[in-house]
């Protein structure tokens, strides 16, 4: 079995409403975005699928990297030598070129399952069928939203919800208050504050969440502030969880290790380059007893990609389901969905398992590439 073809299209998808995730990232109004399908060809007719792109992000020039350079390289190779490929493709890759390594990375472990028939995480080897999910909010003008949202997800079976705040340590506490008051004490509860704080900031906060039982404290320094994190960590009680960022690839996550500056690691395939990055750091986190918590994906493909990585590991605790899902999910006949006890369940077709809406794709193309 060999690559006999790369084929890249590119489609549009419509009425995004705006979103804020933090005070940097986030869209003013109902927008348009481009995104990418690529599908790597064998020459028995063997496919493999990937997206390309997010409902926040532009796509930029990564499609044609895929089509032009890429293609390239990978035609003739045989597609199960993902480490070959992968070595080759990502030695010198950061920044902008991650998610299209990624989603290079993605589609030929899809083609790799569907050549054996089996799920992915089957050929991964699979840990579990089921794994609890947990809420990730947007971010919201007052205390009394966060509180009511969490409210609703506890009601509707949810184990867990994480606040994504405006970055103002004040308010950010009074968030955390306000949600734990109605919540209840036993409900878990993480914060997210997206790299907003100086150390003293940071500090308040995690003081103030520590003592409201939150579960873990995510990116509260700047995301290179290895000795700030090192000091914060030295003080505090509450996990700290760091390493989202840089969209670099392997190696970066060392130092994080060696100078004890992080409790739990993080990523997913888009920004660390791949499923095979993410499966070594993984395991890696393993052999320190650390949680490797598997980021959102920032759009449908990835977040079933992340769905199998998850299920393979032992590791991860939760799936975590970026709201709202009208931003989230897209490109896909039926998408992932948590059920009434909270939980997501592991993908049972082959590869990524998830059927592709091609006609929604079709319909809205853009260019083939």
């Amino acid at each position: 079995m060999k690559i006999a073809d790369v084929k890249v299209t590119i489609w549009e998808w419509k009425n995004i409403p705006p979103t804020r995730y933090t005070l940097q990232v986030k869209s003013s109004g109902t927008r348009t975005a481009h995104m990418a399908l690529i599908r790597i060809i064998c020459d028995d007719g063997t496919e493999g699928h990937a997206f390309l792109g997010s409902a926040l992000s532009s796509l930029g020039g990564g499609a044609e990297q895929i089509a032009g350079q890429y293609k390239r390289f990978l035609v003739g190779r045989d597609p199960l030598d993902r480490e070959y490929i992968m070595q080759k493709l990502g030695g010198w890759a950061m920044g902008s070129s991650m998610p299209v390594i990624g989603a290079i990375d993605v589609a030929l472990w899809d083609l790799a399952g569907k050549a054996a028939g089996v799920p992915i995480h089957k050929l991964m080897g699979s840990y579990r069928s089921s794994v609890p999910a947990y809420a990730s909010s947007v971010v919201f003008e007052t205390p009394e939203e966060y509180a009511e949202e969490a409210v609703s997800y506890k009601e509707r079976g949810w184990t867990a919800y994480k606040i994504h705040p405006p970055g103002d340590p004040r308010l950010d506490v009074k968030i955390c208050e306000a949600t734990r008051a109605a919540v209840g004490d036993d409900y878990r509860l993480m914060l997210d504050s997206t790299w907003s704080y100086d150390y003293p900031n940071a500090l308040h906060v995690g003081r103030a969440i520590e003592a409201l039982n939150f579960y873990w404290y995510e990116d509260p320094l700047h995301w290179d502030d290895l000795y700030g994190y090192v000091k914060l960590k030295q003080v505090l009680a509450i996990p700290l969880m760091a390493t989202e960022l840089p969209r670099t690839g392997l190696k970066s996550y060392a130092p994080w290790i060696m100078e004890k500056a992080t409790d739990y690691l993080r990523g997913d395939p888009a920004i660390k380059g791949g499923l095979t990055t993410c499966l070594k750091t993984a395991h890696t986190a393993e052999t320190f007893q650390m949680n490797y918590e598997v980021h959102h994906g920032g759009n449908s493909l990835n977040n079933v990609a992340n769905l199998h990585l998850i299920m393979a590991i032992p590791n991860c605790e939760y799936f975590e389901v970026l709201l709202p899902d009208e931003v989230q999910k897209h490109g896909l006949v039926k998408d992932i969905e948590v059920d009434s006890n909270g939980m997501v369940h592991a993908p049972e077709g082959p590869g990524l398992g998830y059927e592709i809406d091609f006609d929604l794709i079709e319909e809205n193309k853009v260019q083939e590439l």
